[in-house]
């Protein structure tokens, strides 16, 4: 272990985030921050800084590095963690003013048709793994997290545990995917007899449920629906054990796949997500349903999807549109007489009405 100042300032922080129950991955996040900024300072012990050095660093991230407004705000908020929780140490700057402001930014949403190119140069564990993320709503961390329990056939849904802010939720379990799940099940039950027969099979269990529950990690309920292929030491205790597969697999299966079906859009893992709601609200789901599925806090922050749904631009017909109607008809009138303009009206009046939506 490392002995120096900063070393033991880590280790503790680490512990900290550890009995307050952080995920792992914001744990790695906030000591990756804590450590930049330590060594932005010429590695001066934070003790000896304050609200100025904070200040500085924030604007080296957001002039020098050009790093996004979420980005900043990270960094921001694990370096409060070490002050407030670990060092109890107030900073004396006003908070709000070095945080910074996020842009509104409208979601990228597929069509159904774009979907289903995707989800069709697609194969596997991943091509599976996508349909959860657009059947059923999921974020890619809690696809790959999802355990043998974590479905209900009688029930046709999926249990998601620990979600964003340690929020349990309930979604839909996809019909169509109820037979290629049951497969699912079958080959990570091969892995996990596998790994009984050489001494190992346990899996990871939040809330030292491991120590209340001495043989649950190595039950069946307990492992992991999307299981790696390969054995691993957890980073916390040591343990060998088998994980879940990769999300930045997952990530670049999604990429590759939305570049083989000629998709002209950015497409990620949370496209998906934003897809299953926009297409839920068009089909006359209410919202606050969907804001259940998707296990948001505010149906605010589900009302975003309204802004993208039917048709772009809030569904308004452009006034050069509509100009543009009446232009064809004075020119068509003044042309060729009142009956061909009335047979021009006719016309426009076919065209908007088979358009549209």
């Amino acid at each position: 272990m490392d002995t120096t100042p900063s070393g033991k300032l880590l280790h503790k922080t680490r512990q900290v985030l550890r009995r307050k129950h952080y995920s792992y991955r914001t744990e790695q996040q906030y000591l990756s921050w804590i450590r930049r900024f330590i060594a932005f300072h010429g590695m001066r012990h934070p003790l000896h800084m304050g609200g100025p050095d904070l200040e500085a660093f924030l604007t080296h991230l957001a002039v020098k590095e050009r790093v996004s407004a979420s980005t900043q705000n990270q960094a921001l908020n694990a370096i409060l963690f070490l002050y407030r929780t670990v060092l109890d140490k107030p900073l004396e700057v006003a908070i709000n003013a070095v945080r910074a402001q996020r842009p509104v930014r409208v979601p990228t949403v597929l069509s159904i048709q774009e979907v289903q190119r995707v989800l069709g140069c697609m194969t596997g564990t991943y091509q599976l793994m996508a349909k959860l993320l657009y059947g059923a709503g999921l974020r890619a961390s809690e696809c790959a997290r999802l355990r043998v329990k974590d479905l209900d056939y009688a029930m046709r849904q999926v249990i998601v545990r620990d979600g964003k802010g340690e929020r349990d939720r309930f979604t839909i379990l996809p019909e169509a995917l109820a037979a290629p799940l049951q497969e699912q099940l079958r080959r990570a039950r091969l892995f996990h007899d596998d790994d009984l027969r050489h001494a190992h099979g346990s899996v990871y269990l939040p809330y030292a449920l491991d120590r209340k529950y001495p043989n649950a990690s190595r039950e069946w309920i307990w492992q992991c629906l999307f299981p790696s292929d390969r054995l691993a030491h957890d980073p916390r205790t040591g343990t060998l054990c088998r994980h879940h597969v990769s999300t930045s697999a997952l990530r670049k299966a999604v990429r590759q796949s939305t570049i083989l079906a000629g998709i002209d859009k950015r497409v990620t893992c949370h496209t998906f997500r934003h897809s299953f709601a926009t297409h839920l609200l068009e089909a006359g789901y209410d919202i606050r349903t969907v804001q259940e599925l998707l296990g948001h806090k505010d149906v605010s922050t589900t009302m975003i999807y309204t802004h993208v749904l039917k048709r772009g631009g809030l569904a308004v017909r452009s006034p050069l549109d509509q100009g543009g109607d009446r232009v064809v008809r004075e020119a068509v009138g003044m042309r060729y007489g009142r009956g061909a303009a009335a047979a021009t009206e006719k016309a426009l009046q076919g065209e908007a009405g088979s358009g549209g939506d």
